[in-house]
């Protein structure tokens, strides 16, 4: 088959995106932002906000998204991402996006979407909202399209997330095998897997109201901290812990320095140190952590509109990169007419 987009070196060009559905948690600091603000100083990368995907789950109420929007670009500027090196823009800004999509759908097995692990495991975990529709069902396709439409290569994820990637893989191979070699297959660039547990020992999520958010101040913060759960069965002051099984010890790994990290787990061990002199230390990590994303945040805060600003500018370069893309989707499908 014939290459039909003119050359391009989708190697050097990476994608991800994010869900305006509630405030960002450092476990989306840990698990993405910092690695998307390492990969902009060395990949083409675009980061896109996904308020399409946010009505997936909440297209009963859609009165919060404009707010959790601006709110997430804040907290991205805020985190390290630069939009000199970056493209941010607006999933729904892309109008051929929804073009790409419907025509994904037309292609995609039923059955390969059935198939996806986290379907039912969502369904199951996100209570109180009716998630049988087909844009529940459909996301994996909306997010091939998100990606293959900027013809990006890698795409930044977690182990647990290699299911869905491979799935776009496969949207993607089936479209250059029924038409034209037309999309690169998206990689997997795998991140480093950040374990952040939430307050009550699940997964931390927005829907779970389980985290502890980026924007929050110390004093928002303390109560959470110290009512966190820790080692079960350490039910005395006394009792030796195990901080492998404690919730509290994977943020000791993101946030404390190996020596301190080792006496908490020695002193954890022959209980010489306490659940709350562990929870105190982790406050004052917790604090320098957030001290520059917090004065980063209050500059930003002081221009209204500037996250609205930067989407508007990045919009630009992503809207020309996917009209181009969409004219080879139309002439190898030959309904360029």
């Amino acid at each position: 088959m014939n290459q039909i987009i003119a050359p391009f070196n989708p190697d050097k060009r990476a994608l991800s995106g994010m869900r305006p559905t509630g405030p960002l948690h450092i476990g989306h600091y840990f698990g993405a932002i910092k690695n998307w603000v390492e990969m902009q100083e060395e990949l083409e990368s675009y980061f896109f906000v996904a308020d399409w995907h946010a009505l997936t789950s909440d297209y009963a109420d859609t009165s919060g998204i404009r707010a959790y929007i601006e709110d997430m670009v804040v907290d991205w500027l805020s985190a390290g991402l630069d939009p000199e090196k970056s493209v941010l823009y607006l999933q729904s800004g892309v109008k051929e996006l929804a073009e790409l999509h419907l025509i994904l759908s037309m292609i995609t097995p039923l059955g390969w979407l059935e198939r996806c692990p986290t379907y039912k495991e969502q369904q199951q975990n996100i209570a109180g909202k009716d998630l049988n529709n087909y844009g529940f069902l459909g996301y994996p396709v909306l997010m091939t399209a998100d990606i293959i439409i900027t013809r990006a290569r890698w795409v930044p994820v977690g182990g647990d997330q290699l299911p869905h990637l491979e799935l776009s893989r496969e949207i993607a191979r089936r479209f250059n095998a029924l038409y034209a070699d037309t999309f690169p297959e998206p990689e997997a660039r795998l991140t480093p897997t950040a374990k952040c547990p939430g307050l009550d020992g699940r997964k931390m999520s927005k829907s779970y109201g389980n985290g502890i958010f980026l924007h929050e101040s110390l004093e928002e913060i303390a109560p959470k901290v110290r009512g966190m759960l820790t080692d079960a069965a350490r039910l005395r002051r006394h009792d030796p812990g195990n901080p492998e099984v404690c919730n509290l010890y994977p943020y000791h790994e993101l946030l404390t320095g190996e020596a301190v990290r080792a006496e908490i787990s020695s002193g954890c061990r022959s209980a010489a140190m306490g659940c709350v002199e562990c929870k105190k230390i982790l406050l004052k990590g917790l604090a320098d952590f957030l001290a520059p994303i917090h004065e980063k945040r209050a500059a930003i805060s002081a221009r209204p509109g500037l996250a609205w600003e930067v989407l508007a500018e990045g919009q630009k370069k992503a809207n020309r990169e996917c009209a181009c893309t969409m004219e080879a989707v139309r002439e190898a499908m030959r309904m360029k007419y």
